[in-house]
């Protein structure tokens, strides 16, 4: 028994030891277990921290870089070619720096954990893009801003040196290629899941991007195909046509003077002039596009004065080009537009131009001007002349020999090259210069862009809408007309837009206007239009696939032409308005496809575009009960 009690006492022993031993097992493995915890959340900690240090530098990194835009901006403008380059170097210093920093190892590794890690990845490739843009395409850029003299670039009496805007080109084009390709791997980013602290900076670094793209693809086409059309080769003959918005003609007015512009290494002449009367009638007319002929008649190709009844310039233009080879038996290499408010901007750059020319002279000593500025030459070209010369074929002259002055100013040198290129950005961007190109290469660059005065193409937003006027008076009355032009986006219920076009126009001519004004100016009923009025053949332009509705006049619906161009909608309606009377059509455009923001693009007219274009509105929308 004692035996047995013995074993007894021996095994529990031996239990008990074993069960020390598991417990000091589980005491030493919750021990390891709480040190690898805690090892683990210093771990974590300090790699917050150290990502939070690396946040701290990006951030601060690209806001001083953001700051040295406007320096560099200002550097550039002040034609500072050497604070520009060392701009640059600041600017890339700063965005280098924030690249090192998003290229941290522990930056890499958190961009692929789930759940934050897209913004890590965001934040790091906004740094790149950054770096890129500044490596790649801005400091190119500055060193060929360095390389250019600017001031001789401008015309003069003088051949000028184009060989540095050639050898410009491949760096213009590298840098436009980088930062396009930047814009686009910011574009692929999904922001849908980011934190607003990284989804804001994102949107406003593409926007930014986007908008720098355009102008950069912009000036590496222009680097592109300048030199050769600036007659670096050889010379270069354009016709010159400008265009008198006196009498409207969609692309902006009657061509007023003729004139062979010749450009040979940057040098600027002007040579034989003309009149589109003077042109004569072609017989047979010269062909036109079948669709363009059904909505602006077989005129287009008959006569030089209606050529740009059509809103698409490469038309008109091509049209001018055979027209003026057929009756002079020469050619032209392209064809350039310009109305007397953009002659306006020159004349802003250039400074007053005084009239020498002796035959000019006595033309203006009945009370014209002896001194042309960027004020008083639109009413002088457009009004006042036909109030003081009574002869048509001597307004003509009058007309074509200011061309001549003005041009004579440009091409001698005088005038400041940055006011003259913000003057031909701005009468460009207001749709006042135009450019058609006989090249085929040459003209497919310049279709891209709104300066081709394309209806159709590349250089049209998706959801555009184009109002111009055509003169139905048979003179000169346009001058007194004022007018608006609106979208208003239509409830629909549906997928698809409705865009209602509403254009008001006002005649402001004096009361006594059909015995006030010149005959040649109203027109004098000659063609079945009362002296004072003017009649206007309205047409409207929708975007591609849609489908123009309706048509009102005063809120009274109306009959309307119905067309289409290039599968864009046409609609026209003609209205007649007497001295002092106002009228406002509206055309309903309905099955819109297109759901990006509505762009207008009207006729330019005397008065300025932005008080012609009003933009777009968005009707009232009654939700239905």
């Amino acid at each position: 028994m004692a035996q047995i009690e013995g074993d007894k006492s021996g095994a529990t022993t031996k239990s008990r030891g074993k069960g020390r031993i598991r417990r000091n097992r589980r005491r030493r493995a919750l021990l390891v277990s709480l040190a690898s915890v805690g090892l683990a959340g210093v771990l974590v900690l300090l790699t917050a921290v150290w990502l939070g240090s690396r946040a701290s530098i990006i951030k601060n990194e690209l806001e001083a870089a953001t700051q040295l835009i406007p320096v560099l901006k200002a550097d550039i403008a002040n034609n500072s070619p050497e604070k520009a380059s060392t701009t640059v170097e600041q600017l890339r210093t700063h965005t280098g720096a924030a690249r090192d920093a998003a290229d941290d190892p522990l930056w890499t590794i958190a961009s692929v954990v789930p759940g934050l890690g897209p913004n890590f990845s965001a934040v790091a490739e906004v740094t790149r893009s950054a770096d890129d843009v500044s490596a790649l395409g801005v400091a190119p850029l500055v060193r060929v801003f360095s390389s250019l003299n600017w001031d001789s670039l401008v015309p003069s009496a003088a051949e000028t040196d184009l060989e540095p805007l050639s050898k410009a080109a491949p760096s213009v084009s590298s840098a436009a290629h980088a930062v396009r390709v930047s814009a686009e791997r910011l574009n692929r980013i999904d922001a849908s899941g980011l934190l607003p602290q990284v989804a804001e900076p994102l949107t406003q670094a593409r926007e930014q991007l986007q908008s720098v793209t355009g102008a950069l693809d912009a000036s590496a086409d222009a680097a592109q195909i300048a030199p050769e059309m600036l007659g670096s080769e050889a010379p270069r003959d354009y016709l010159l046509m400008i265009q008198n918005n006196a009498e409207a003609r969609a692309t902006g007015g009657i061509p007023g003077a003729l004139a062979i512009l010749t450009l040979h290494k940057g040098k600027l002449t002007l040579g034989e002039q003309s009149t589109a009367s003077d042109v004569g009638i072609m017989s047979p007319p010269f062909p036109v596009e079948a669709e363009q002929q059904q909505i602006y008649s077989g005129r287009v190709g008959k006569f030089m004065q209606d050529v740009n009844l059509t809103p698409d310039f490469p038309t008109t233009a091509s049209t001018a080009q055979a027209i003026w080879e057929q009756k002079t038996g020469k050619r032209v290499a392209g064809v350039i537009s310009i109305d007397p408010v953009a002659l306006g901007y020159l004349l802003d750059a250039t400074g007053p131009v005084k009239i020498k020319n002796a035959e000019l002279a006595t033309l203006a000593s009945v009370g014209l001007p002896t001194e042309l500025n960027g004020k008083n030459v639109v009413p002088t070209l457009l009004s006042d002349v036909y109030a003081k010369i009574e002869q048509p074929k001597l307004q003509d002259a009058y007309f074509a020999g200011v061309a001549q002055e003005i041009f004579a100013a440009l091409s001698s040198g005088k005038g400041d090259a940055k006011a003259l290129v913000d003057g031909m950005t701005r009468g460009t961007a207001e749709g006042r210069v135009l450019v058609w190109s006989g090249n085929s290469d040459e003209q497919a660059t310049i279709a891209k862009y709104p300066l081709s005065g394309s209806i159709a193409g590349s250089s049209v937003s998706p959801a555009q809408f184009g109002v111009y006027f055509n003169d139905g008076t048979g003179a000169k009355m346009d001058y007194y007309v004022k007018r608006t032009v609106q979208l208003v986006e239509e409830c629909t219920g549906d997928d698809y837009g409705q865009v209602k076009v509403r254009i008001t126009s006002t005649n402001t001519a004096p009361a006594d206007a059909a015995s006030s004004l010149p005959a040649y100016v109203t027109g004098a009923g000659a063609f079945g239009v009362a002296p004072g009025s003017v009649q206007t053949n309205i047409i409207a332009y929708g975007p591609v696939q849609a489908n123009v509705e309706t048509a009102t006049v005063d809120g009274t619906k109306t009959d309307f032409a119905a067309h289409r161009h290039s599968n864009r909608p046409v609609g026209s309606v003609t209205v007649t308005l007497a001295p002092g009377q106002s009228s406002t059509v509206e055309l309903t455009f309905g099955k819109i496809v297109q759901h990006t923001e509505p762009n207008l693009v009207v006729t330019p007219t005397v008065q300025p575009v932005n008080e012609v274009a009003l933009g777009t509105k968005q009707a009232e929308c009654i939700p239905e009960k």
